[in-house]
């Protein structure tokens, strides 16, 4: 019987550190503080730099979906008039601020919002519903869509709209922006985005040392904490002890018989039960594009304000389908994958949208099969159990 091999040691650092977050973000005020909604795509940076304490929904969507307590938040938003089909990380977030109820007790009231729409159209509507709920300012960064190739005209765009945004934030945290500090968080960000990649690229060995699900657990620092040294410590560590498991041969699962790489974000409920699936048939998901989007990109201090727009205009979803399949194909090539497994996540219709296409343009071009699953990302109402047990255990026979 092929089973997980034992769990990561670093969990109860990664717990200890994640709580250390949020209690800072909770008395944030106590501590003189403003407290600063951001979406996972925004520049939190500049944030960072002007000593906000940056908090987001989407992370908190996140675990509301891992601790099943989404679906009922969603309704809460439901019932108050916003449709099933808008993305269930603006349902939780809307459902959390009108009941009051959330598994690690609500969010922290903002100061001010942050919207970058580099990930999708939604999150700049949401913000803006949020922005008048608490009766906070919002400030939006608009990047341009990256059909082709990433023109110097776009990455200008971007670059006076971070300068307004420094502007911004003086006027509300009463501050002046320094430089030099400024310059120090993007060492520390450039450190640990390089930390994350290396952390990532360790799965190219086989067998692997961690999963995917491994991978969707410790990106959180990655998103919250990026340009602090808490994050970087920790992502030290994590990676000590993922190359000490190779040195050691040890693999995440008892025998990989196929490896594979996953598309999109997690179905955050059932990641427990769909490890367990693909490890059964000798399945690892050894690499996926939703947390390597974090490992992308150059911070260069020379430049900071330039390199930090090409950054934040070059993610993943704010790419063409041709530059997204070329990237997805680069992944399968690096990580030597048997496979590949896309969910459809009925929320995210950025992430989700010409998957079909990608399948076939994918499988047409490496000769390797494709899965696709669907389901939503926190919303349990659209994930059907035994279908999807049906079409993993299919899959896997084609391998």
């Amino acid at each position: 019987m092929i089973t997980r091999g034992p769990k990561l040691n670093i969990r109860k650092d990664y717990k200890k550190l994640m709580k250390q977050y949020y209690i800072k973000a909770k008395y944030a005020r106590w501590l003189g503080k403003k407290v600063a909604w951001l979406t996972s795509g925004a520049p939190v940076e500049l944030v960072y730099a002007m000593g906000a304490i940056p908090v987001y929904p989407e992370n908190h969507g996140a675990i509301c979906g891992a601790t099943k307590m989404a679906t009922d938040l969603c309704r809460t938003a439901e019932s108050a008039g916003y449709s099933q089909d808008l993305c269930s990380y603006m349902r939780n977030d809307i459902g959390s601020s009108l009941s009051g109820k959330s598994p690690i007790g609500g969010l922290p009231r903002p100061d001010f919002l942050v919207c970058c729409n580099n990930i999708c159209g939604t999150v700049v509507k949401w913000f803006q519903i949020q922005s008048r709920y608490y009766n906070v300012p919002l400030f939006i960064i608009d990047t341009p869509y990256i059909h082709q190739s990433t023109a110097p005209h776009a990455v200008e765009y971007v670059k006076s709209q971070l300068e307004e945004f420094i502007s911004f934030l003086e006027k509300q945290i009463r501050k002046k922006f320094r430089l030099p500090t400024f310059i120090r968080v993007m060492q520390h960000a450039h450190e640990g985005m390089s930390l994350w990649r290396d952390i990532l690229y360790l799965n190219r060995h086989r067998p692997a040392p961690m999963t995917c699900f491994d991978a969707f657990v410790n990106l959180a620092p990655i998103v919250t904490m990026r340009g602090t040294k808490k994050m970087n410590s920790f992502y030290r560590k994590l990676k000590a002890e993922l190359e000490q498991r190779i040195e050691q041969g040890f693999g995440a699962i008892s025998e990989e018989r196929f490896r594979l790489l996953w598309d999109n974000i997690p179905i955050w409920y059932e990641m427990r039960g769909l490890a367990e699936q693909f490890t059964s048939h000798g399945a690892n998901l050894v690499a996926d594009t939703y947390t390597t989007a974090w490992a992308l990109g150059e911070l260069d201090n020379d430049r900071p304000l330039e390199s930090l727009a090409e950054t934040y205009t070059n993610v993943y979803l704010n790419q063409g389908v041709g530059l997204m399949t070329e990237n997805f194909i680069r992944l399968m090539d690096e990580f030597s994958v048997d496979g590949f497994v896309m969910h459809s996540n009925r929320s995210c219709k950025p992430y989700s949208l010409g998957q079909y296409d990608m399948k076939r343009m994918v499988s047409k071009k490496t000769g390797k099969p494709g899965l696709i699953i669907e389901a939503d990302m926190t919303d349990s109402r659209m994930y059907f159990d035994a279908q999807t047990r049906t079409k993993i255990a299919a899959f896997i026979e084609m391998l």
